[in-house]
């Protein structure tokens, strides 16, 4: 015997998401779908601080400080924090427009731009927008099918529009944008710093190892140490090279995007109308300010899909089997042979647990012993038997 049960299984929006991003933990984790570079980026950070904690931090601990690894813990703990900030958070994806707004906004369009004659190309899709006394265009995203707004823009490589686009970087496996610029900049901030500390102290501990055992001995027993050198010579001057130029973005208030496409400079000569004209002001903004919510609800509840189980009841023993058989001949419910169950001695044994006997053929009904096909004969008067 079989019961049906009947479940329900939840269904998140992350999981009817557009683009190319990729979740983990049910949501709460947003990366986007490369993340190669990312694996790379750790690899290099826990590797080269693994080395440096292993072999010259007790060395410098005895020789100079204690407070040498206990630095290099800090640094090292805030940089992992804010690169996983910065990989696992929303950047500012924005929704994409719903059919019906998608309908609604295409009206608005044909209404505002009329009737564009075959074979012409329709005018561009642009709404102007005031900002400090300074009209900015709002661009058409034929993609997400909504106006962007402003300083948003769509990545190609996560299939997503971002409030405050900056770029795409695939070290850290994310779009950096509203929600997530100031985490990377701190990331990059902090490995700056991590990277110049450890090379420091690297020198250092070869200069005192080769005041006693010679530089060239020294290099043969320390071949991490070499290592670390060569990783943090050619890692220093991109990381410390990118953290001077965003320290130079957010003292204008300006992103990446905006620099690379001459949005405020070159030949438009148009003054940024987000920069509040002060260097401290703009940092605090971009870096201090109110972080807005995420507006995509990843683990909001979309709808609930009915699926069915079977679940295995425990076999019937022969008293259940008998109470059944009792049950049906006492309903009048045809059994399995197909004849018809009858009141007799044998049910009333059945109906108690013990297996009634077999009847005889003689103590059949007669519409039993009829054979099927066959008429029955009517019976004569007693007058002809005897005749």
């Amino acid at each position: 015997m079989s019961v049906m049960v009947a479940r329900k299984k939840v269904v998140r929006k992350w999981e009817k998401l557009p683009g190319r991003n990729t979740f983990c933990c049910d949501g709460r984790i947003m990366m986007a779908r490369q993340k190669g570079i990312f694996y790379l980026t750790l690899f290099l950070i826990l590797g080269t601080c693994a080395l440096f904690f292993a072999f010259e931090c007790r060395y410098l601990a005895v020789q100079l400080s204690p407070a040498i690894p206990v630095f290099a813990a800090v640094l090292f703990l805030f940089a992992m924090a804010t690169l996983l900030r910065t990989s696992f958070s929303d950047p500012g994806v924005i929704p994409r427009a719903l059919p019906d707004e998608a309908a609604f906004i295409e009206m608005e369009i044909e209404a505002t731009n009329g009737t564009v004659p075959q074979g012409q190309r329709p005018p561009p899709r642009i709404k102007n927008f005031q900002i400090n006394n300074q009209i900015v265009k709002l661009k058409y995203c034929y993609t997400c099918k909504i106006f962007r707004p402003p300083r948003a823009s769509h990545c190609s490589i996560c299939d997503n529009c971002v409030e405050r686009f900056d770029h795409h970087c695939p070290w850290v496996g994310n779009c950096v944008g509203k929600r997530n610029y100031r985490y990377f900049y701190l990331f990059i901030l902090s490995l700056s710093l991590l990277t110049i500390y450890i090379f420091t102290f690297n020198i250092v501990y070869v200069a005192l190892k080769s005041l006693k055992i010679g530089f060239l001995n020294t290099l043969k027993e320390t071949p991490g140490t070499v290592l670390e050198v060569l990783i943090c010579f050619f890692t220093l001057w991109s990381v410390v090279g990118l953290t001077g130029f965003h320290t130079f973005l957010v003292a204008l208030n300006q992103t990446t995007n905006e620099d690379i496409k001459g949005s405020w400079t070159g030949k438009n000569r148009v003054q940024n109308p987000y920069s509040h004209g002060n260097i401290v002001k703009n940092c605090c903004e971009v870096l201090c300010g109110p972080l807005p919510p995420s507006v995509l609800d990843r683990r909001g509840i979309l709808q609930q899909e009915e699926g069915t189980a079977q679940e295995e009841s425990c076999p019937r023993g022969p008293s259940a089997a008998a109470g059944a058989r009792g049950q049906a001949e006492g309903s009048g419910v045809p059994q399995e042979d197909g004849s018809l169950p009858h009141a007799s001695a044998g049910s009333e044994a059945s109906a108690r647990g013990v297996p009634a006997p077999p009847l005889s053929h003689a103590e059949m009904p007669e519409e039993k012993q009829l054979m099927s096909g066959e008429l029955p004969v009517p019976p004569q008067d007693a007058g002809q038997a005897e005749h």
